[in-house]
């Protein structure tokens, strides 16, 4: 089966497999596992930051940070189509009762100026206090931010006395799009959550990072959240493997991706924006008369291709994703079934 839905779908490899059954256990409730302290020493020391802590999720990395930054009643700012914002269940104002205040930016990303407009005024007893920015890179879209729009967006927040989050689930993307050291990046945060589990084919986790104060917090937060976990060193051997070996190969997959772009670009009706298609995600809008998302999705999964519908009916917006389980003779085999699929549609 192929699948292009997400790098979410990558499958643990051999060797994450072997390091699973060999993993050295205790129980890290109690800080006792060694393969977790060693996972989560590891992840610190690669992101920049003093401390990490191993979580099941990125949603679960992401809210712990929000919890631990803010106190209830607050409020953070984030752009309108961040995950935290879309994709998480609301869970910043279920569990830690704070408001958002929600930035529209055509750009993606969040400029100086657009956290100048949106911070409150402290002294007005009218408004939530502003404590908390959330950024992300790369975004939703795939695309990165820039070190100098982090810098310049990160040192307004500072003038503003926010603390900064980034939600960086692919951040090593990022840093390999830019061609920059991660830490030039996560320099520009006070905590940062990335994913083990997407590109880097941990089946299970994510890593949050900050100070040692911070993480000391969030760990507390973590147990009140349900993610203390016990012999949890099977899943974070997992994770060195990914740390030690899968973030290496991520540049074949933005290759990979640049060549399914330009692949679908070929077919007329299909538009894709070669440019934007910075790290392993390809958006095309597919304007083809006839064309049918149900039926294209389902007429994928019978060619034994997993792909999304239409992100949007308005835009007729598609998201195709790549990642280790996905390379050129994969995507050959995608676009031969693609294209009988639009032959159907002149039958």
């Amino acid at each position: 089966m192929i699948d292009l839905r997400s790098d979410t779908v990558t499958q643990p490899t051999e060797e994450m497999r072997l390091a699973m059954r060999d993993a050295v256990v205790g129980d890290d409730v109690y800080g006792d596992d060694p393969t977790i302290n060693e996972l989560e020493e590891l992840a610190a020391n690669m992101i920049g930051k003093e401390a990490a802590l191993f979580v099941p999720s990125g949603t679960m990395g992401n809210q712990l940070a929000i919890m631990t930054h803010t106190h209830m009643g607050e409020e953070m700012i984030a752009a309108s189509n961040a995950h935290v914002v879309v994709y998480e269940c609301g869970a910043y104002a279920r569990l830690s009762g704070i408001s958002c205040s929600t930035i529209d930016t055509a750009k993606g990303y969040i400029s100086q100026e657009d956290v100048a407009t949106h911070v409150r005024d402290a002294d007005n007893n009218h408004f939530p206090r502003s404590t908390l920015l959330c950024l992300e890179n790369p975004m939703t879209n795939g695309r990165v931010v820039s070190l100098e729009h982090m810098r310049e967006t990160y040192s307004a927040a500072k003038a503003n006395n926010l603390m900064v989050h980034l939600d960086g689930a692919r951040i090593f993307n990022a840093a390999i799009a830019m061609e920059v050291n991660v830490q030039d990046i996560t320099a520009y945060c006070d905590s940062v959550m990335f994913c083990l589990s997407k590109g880097l084919c941990a089946p299970v986790g994510s890593m949050l990072c900050g100070s040692a104060a911070f993480i000391d917090k969030a760990r507390r937060n973590r147990k009140i959240l349900g993610g203390g976990m016990r012999q949890a060193g099977v899943l974070a051997a997992c994770g060195l493997v990914s740390l030690n070996t899968m973030v290496a190969r991520l540049p074949l997959d933005h290759e990979n991706a640049r060549y399914l772009a330009e692949e679908l670009a070929k077919i007329k009706g299909i538009e894709v924006p070669i440019e934007d298609v910075e790290t392993n995600m390809v958006f095309a809008t597919i304007r083809i008369p006839g064309f049918d998302s149900q039926r294209y999705t389902d007429y994928m999964l019978s060619k034994g291709v997993k792909v999304y519908g239409a992100l949007s009916e308005e835009t007729k917006l598609y998201r195709f994703v790549t990642h280790h389980g996905i390379g050129k003779q994969e995507i050959d085999r995608v676009m031969v079934h693609l294209r009988e699929y639009l032959q159907t549609l002149s039958a």
